[in-house]
C-alpha cells in the first residue's frame, strides 16, 4: 500500500456497501468508515421489491439488512448525499451537497439504476429499482388493469409473475426470440418462458417496443410493424446502467460497463477498489471480464475487494457465480458460467414437467448448472463446478 488507511469511504449504501464495511471490521480494520448512500435509507433487501414487497406480503420492515450488531461496526452513515466526484489530489470524495469526506482508502459501490426506455415521460411507466418504485408500482396494480411488461429477464417475468397473481392482466413483449435465451440457451429459456403461458400471461417474443403513447398517461405500447398492445401500466425491465459517472476526471478506469478491476477488486488507481454491480471485473471462474449483478456477489465479493485495499493476502474467489429466480411459484436456479457453444443435457428430471435439472459441458467438463423447482438436486450438482481458472489480473 503507498500510504496508511485511516479513513476509509464506501461509495454506496446498498448490499454491496454494506458488505465492504462489515468486511473492514471483520479484518481488522479499526480507522474512520463511512458510507455514503444516495437514498436515504439505510440498506434494504431488493429481491423482495418485485415479489413479495410488491404482493403486499411483506413490510418495508422485512426488507431492513441492518442488524443490532451492526450498531458496534461504528459506522459514519451519510445518507441522502450521493457522491458526485472523487478528488484523489485532495484524497477526499466530494458529495453532491459540495461537502467533502476525507478518504485514504475508497470503495466503490455505487451500483447500477434502471435503463429507462427513450421517449416522453407518461404517468404509469414505472422501472423497479428501489422501494418507491414498488410502491409506486403496486398502487397501480388493481384487479382487471392492463399491465405490459417491457423485458422478459428476470426482473420482468418476476413482475408479471406478481401482478399476475394481483389479478392483474399481463402482457409481456420481449425484443429476443425467447426471453432469457442469451443466459439459457434455447431450450431451457423456452422451458421457461411456459411459465407465463401456463399462468395466463400473454408472451409476445420477437416484438420490438417503439414508443408509447397516451396523453399525459400511457395508453398503449406501439410495437415495429405498426401493432400496438393496450396498456393501462407499463413496466420497463430492459436492463440496468452502472452509476459510474461521478468518477468522471478521477483517474479511475470506468466506462458503461462500469469501473474496470482485477478479480480481486482493485482498480487502475491506488486504494480505490470497486464492487457489486457498479464493478466490471475479471472472474476467475469464467476466465473473463464480466459484471455481475446478482444478490450472492454483492454478499460475497466485497470482502475480497476490502482484503485488497488493507494490503492483505488474499486470494479472489474462483467459485462458481451463483443466481436465482422466483416466477409463478416455480424457483428457477443456476450456477456456473455459460458461452454459446457449451452443450446442454438434462440431468434430473424433465422439461415438460418444469422440475428438472440441466448441465452444461465445454470439452466434456461441467461447466455450469440450472434448475427449475429441484433445489436439492441443484445443490448436488453445483458442488461438482469446480474452478476452471487461476486467478488473474484484468
Amino acid at each position: 500500500m503507498t500510504a496508511p488507511v485511516r479513513s476509509v469511504v464506501v461509495v454506496g449504501g446498498s448490499l454491496a456497501g454494506l458488505s465492504a464495511a462489515r468486511a473492514l471490521r471483520e479484518q481488522g480494520y479499526d480507522g474512520q468508515v463511512v458510507v455514503v448512500g444516495e437514498e436515504e435509507r439505510l440498506p434494504y433487501d431488493r429481491p423482495p421489491l418485485s415479489k413479495e414487497f410488491l404482493a403486499g406480503t411483506l413490510d418495508l420492515e422485512d426488507l431492513a439488512l441492518t442488524t443490532a450488531d451492526d450498531a458496534d461496526l461504528d459506522l459514519d452513515w451519510r445518507l441522502g448525499d450521493p457522491a458526485s466526484g472523487l478528488d484523489r489530489g485532495g484524497r477526499a470524495v466530494v458529495l453532491a451537497s459540495g461537502r467533502q469526506v476525507p478518504a485514504d482508502g475508497v470503495v466503490v459501490a455505487t451500483g447500477a439504476r434502471a435503463r429507462a426506455l427513450p421517449g416522453a415521460r407518461l404517468a404509469g411507466v414505472h422501472t423497479l429499482r428501489t422501494v418507491e418504485d414498488a410502491v409506486a408500482l403496486r398502487a397501480e396494480l388493481g384487479v382487471g388493469r392492463r399491465l405490459v411488461v417491457i423485458g422478459g429477464g428476470f426482473i420482468g417475468a418476476e413482475v408479471a409473475s406478481t401482478a399476475r397473481a394481483l389479478g392483474v392482466e399481463v402482457t409481456v413483449v420481449e425484443s429476443d426470440v425467447v426471453p432469457l435465451h442469451r443466459v439459457l440457451g434455447e431450450d431451457l429459456a423456452q422451458a421457461c418462458a411456459g411459465l407465463h403461458a401456463d399462468h395466463g400471461v400473454r408472451l409476445l417474443a420477437g416484438e420490438v417496443v417503439t414508443g408509447l403513447g397516451g396523453n399525459g398517461r400511457v395508453r398503449e405500447v406501439h410495437l415495429a410493424g405498426g401493432r400496438t398492445e393496450p396498456a393501462d401500466v407499463v413496466v420497463v425491465g430492459i436492463g440496468a446502467i452502472p452509476n459510474v459517472e461521478w468518477l468522471a476526471g478521477s483517474g479511475v478506469e470506468h466506462d458503461h460497463r462500469g469501473v474496470r478491476t482485477d478479480a480481486a477488486g482493485a482498480t487502475n488507481v491506488a486504494q480505490v477498489v470497486a464492487t457489486g454491480d457498479c464493478a466490471f471485473s475479471y472472474c476467475a471462474y469464467a476466465g473473463a471480464t464480466v459484471r455481475h449483478e446478482h444478490w450472492t456477489h454483492a454478499v460475497q465479493q466485497p470482502a475480497t475487494a476490502v482484503a485488497s485495499l488493507l494490503g492483505h493476502t488474499t486470494t479472489a474467489r474462483r467459485a462458481a457465480p451463483y443466481f436465482w429466480s422466483d416466477q409463478y411459484g416455480a424457483r428457477l436456479q443456476f450456477a456456473g458460467h455459460r458461452t454459446p457453444d457449451d452443450a446442454v443435457e438434462i440431468l434430473e428430471g424433465d422439461l415438460v414437467d418444469r422440475r428438472f435439472v440441466a448441465g452444461y459441458r465445454r470439452d466434456g467438463e461441467l461447466v455450469a448448472v440450472f434448475a427449475m423447482n429441484q433445489p436439492k438436486l441443484f445443490g448436488k450438482w453445483r458442488r461438482q463446478l469446480m474452478p476452471r481458472h487461476a486467478t488473474t489480473a484484468a
